[in-house]
């Protein structure tokens, strides 16, 4: 060892650490961009899950046959865990875009990660015991510990700090390059006597490579996500942002090009060309009474339009979560001129926050009118706003003979919109479903 034993076993636990922490966020990241793609977040959280617990197993068994060449068996692992790892965004990404398949792309992904990973523990338990003998059950024990903290920190740094500074494909691309780094090290410095010349000098060159791939992918991350959204969303494309909790996309609105219109993680929300038809039919039957207190929960600001018609509003609350989602309609020229400046009206206060945690927090009878304007239950929002308790919390919240407006989704979809309807009688409203043309409330 070119190190005392002590610190060599702590380098070895330090890039468990790190490597769990890799494995965790490919995991995620695979989650996360293939259910904003698709819209079914349950499904696929189930089949990366299984997937990769199951391909695990055998990456595990796989391992056995590398014990021998332990040290040059792990860097070949996180050389190619990095590959393909920090690939698998822009893999699943382009599926998507040009072939319309991310299922498939989602499978393989997972396969292969979950087989490397599966490898890593196996490997590690013989180098850390090359490092200093000790007893099996206390290297397992330290080794474990490791493992799962470093999870943790992964599962901790995607959402709160690669999502949102990097985004889902240049943040793969970068855990890439962290897992290349610090398996390639361990293994080309600290075991390097164990490696033959050539062996060494091997996995020099693929780490090397790898890291060449992962930063060219890095530096054309921009123009890719470009060439993906005209292949998904068409050529007049925008406006392009990532808010941390969803990509928002404008396309059209220019005065030869197609009707504005707002797309989030690749699904329409609204377009100039029948948006109005929509929002006139969610909140118009809900006015019919004392409206002067009106929440708002979705922040377009298109919903709040047709609530501002209305002079005799006194003042409007509208919640979003996402306060990307505000700030583009509120600040965007083109979707500021669809929803009539709505948000810069002096009676309405916007509120970024969680809709159930607001009517949580809302006093009893603090509103005449709820309007829930929210994506569907399949979205990454989940079910939450579709719920018996979302429900009873509007009750709660509107004044004796208060209205609430649901958006339900299609009557084509008889499942989803008698489930909303039967489940907002449940929470104790007297319910009136209607629908226009295939737009329904």
């Amino acid at each position: 060892m070119p190190v005392p034993a002590g610190l060599g076993r702590f380098l070895v636990l330090v890039t468990v650490f790190l490597c769990a922490a890799c494995g965790l966020v490919y995991e995620l990241e695979l989650v996360a961009l293939t259910a904003s793609l698709t819209g079914d977040p349950v499904t696929l959280t189930s089949v990366v899950l299984a997937v990769m617990v199951f391909a695990m197993g055998i990456g595990s068994l796989l391992a056995k046959r590398l014990r021998r060449r332990a040290a040059a068996g792990f860097g070949a692992v996180e050389a190619g865990l990095a590959l393909v790892g920090g690939c698998s965004a822009m893999a699943l990404y382009a599926c998507f875009a040009w072939l319309d398949q991310p299922r498939p792309a989602l499978v393989g992904c997972s396969l292969a990660i979950g087989v490397l990973v599966g490898a890593e523990v196996p490997l590690l338990m013989v180098l850390i015991q090359r490092v200093r003998r000790q007893d099996a059950g206390r290297a397992v024990a330290d080794l474990f510990a490791a493992d799962y903290v470093g999870a943790l920190a992964g599962g901790l740094a995607f959402p709160f700090l690669l999502l949102p500074a990097l985004g889902q494909v240049t943040g793969a691309l970068v855990t890439g390059a962290v897992n290349a780094a610090v398996g390639g090290a361990l293994v080309l410095w600290l075991f390097r006597r164990d490696l033959t010349v050539r062996a060494r000098w091997t996995l020099l060159v693929a780490n090397v490579l790898v890291l060449a791939v992962l930063a060219t992918g890095t530096a054309l991350t921009a123009p890719f996500e470009r060439a993906a959204r005209r292949a998904v969303y068409g050529a007049d494309v925008r406006v392009a942002v990532h808010t941390g909790r969803q990509e928002l996309v404008l396309t059209g609105g220019g005065r030869a090009g197609r009707p504005l219109a707002l797309y989030a993680d690749g699904r329409l929300r609204a377009s100039a060309r029948d948006e109005y038809r929509y929002h006139e039919a969610l909140v118009h039957p809900a006015m019919a009474g004392p409206h002067r207190r009106v929440l708002v929960l979705g922040g377009d600001g298109l919903a709040a339009r047709e609530v501002l018609r209305y002079a005799d509003v006194r003042s409007v609350t509208v919640v979003d979560p996402d306060p990307g989602l505000v700030r583009l309609a509120r600040d965007d020229a083109g979707l500021a001129a669809l929803n009539a400046r709505a948000l810069r009206d002096p009676r309405v206060r916007v509120v970024t926050g969680d809709p159930f945690g607001r009517l949580r927090h809302t006093g009893p009878a603090g509103y005449d009118v709820v309007v829930s304007d929210l994506p569907g239950p399949t979205a990454r929002d989940g079910a939450a706003p579709y719920s018996r308790e979302f429900y009873g919390l509007a009750l709660r919240a509107v004044a004796p003979g208060g209205r609430l407006a649901v958006h339900a989704g299609s009557p084509a979809a008889r499942g989803a919109y008698w489930t909303v309807e039967a489940t907002v009688r449940a929470a104790g409203w007297r319910t009136l479903p209607y629908a226009l043309g295939r737009t329904a409330s």
